[in-house]
């Protein structure tokens, strides 16, 4: 198995990094530059930023935010919010990003993922999908998860899994997949979906919503995962990546270099402010 990817993850509004539980009550959090800089100097393999309010404020992300990320990071980046078509995704790859993130557009539109792939790559499409638990057999479909668009506030009758199995069919190249019953409540990951995704798409799958540590991340890979998204843990402090990648080499999970290995838990992030 190729080494596990820690990202963390900035949900950017009004240019500003926020966080909150369950997609509400967000609060700041700091600087996206300045915090993915300070991700990567503790060795993250790659950044993600979601424009939170794009999406309902009917507009793209934006690219300033974007440009001023790339500007301070090496690593691979990933950007999502508000991308309707072609024309958003070609400026936000312009502006810095490695990866777009669709979500709401994709499910409206599924032709735009293999519109997407054919004029980028596979490589470049990420499937971000919102996954609520229905329940199973219900409106969402049998696996018991439907999909959520507009940052988490329209629920779609549409199975999450069938969805996963059916973006990779029409081109994307990877899946982010977030659990709302998790997201900010650092209970730990949602393994039945991520078992579920897993066993019906070949690509890289990215485990997002209710990491608490590392014995999460861990089991986020048995599950399924080959890279895990983090958010709260960072910026609140409670471990810094490079504590997160020591403790999980500790429990036998494969974690690329670039970290100190001190075990190091947390430390203040300087310029977030």
């Amino acid at each position: 198995m190729l080494p596990v990817r820690i990202i963390p993850c900035l949900d950017v509004r009004d240019g500003r990094v926020v966080k909150g539980v369950k997609f509400r009550g967000l609060t700041d959090q700091g600087d996206p530059a300045a915090l993915a800089r300070a991700y990567e100097e503790q060795g993250a393999d790659e950044v993600v930023v979601l424009d939170v309010t794009a999406t309902p404020e009917r507009r793209g992300t934006r690219l300033d935010t974007v440009a001023a990320v790339r500007a301070r990071l090496s690593v691979p980046l990933t950007v999502g919010g508000g991308i309707g078509g072609i024309e958003d995704a070609a400026a936000l790859l312009e502006a810095g990003a490695d990866k777009v993130a669709v979500n709401t557009a994709a499910l409206r539109r599924p032709a735009l993922l293999t519109d997407l792939a054919a004029r980028f790559g596979s490589q470049c499409v990420v499937a971000s999908i919102d996954a609520l638990g229905s329940g199973g057999g219900g409106r969402g479909g049998d696996s018991g998860y439907e999909v959520v668009v507009r940052s988490g506030t329209e629920r779609v009758a549409r199975d999450a899994v069938a969805w996963a199995r059916e973006a990779v069919e029409r081109g994307a190249g990877e899946i982010l997949l977030t659990s709302i019953d998790r997201d900010g409540t650092r209970s730990g990951y949602e393994l039945v979906l991520l078992r579920a995704v897993r066993s019906v798409v070949h690509v890289p799958i990215v485990a997002s919503g209710g990491a608490d540590s590392p014995e999460h991340m861990a089991d986020a890979v048995r599950a399924g995962a080959d890279a895990v998204l983090a958010a709260s843990i960072f910026h609140q402090g409670n471990w810094t990546v490079e504590g997160v990648k020591a403790a999980l080499t500790g429990l036998g999970v494969s974690v690329r270099p670039g970290y100190s290995g001190v075990g190091e838990t947390a430390r203040t992030v300087e310029g977030a402010a």
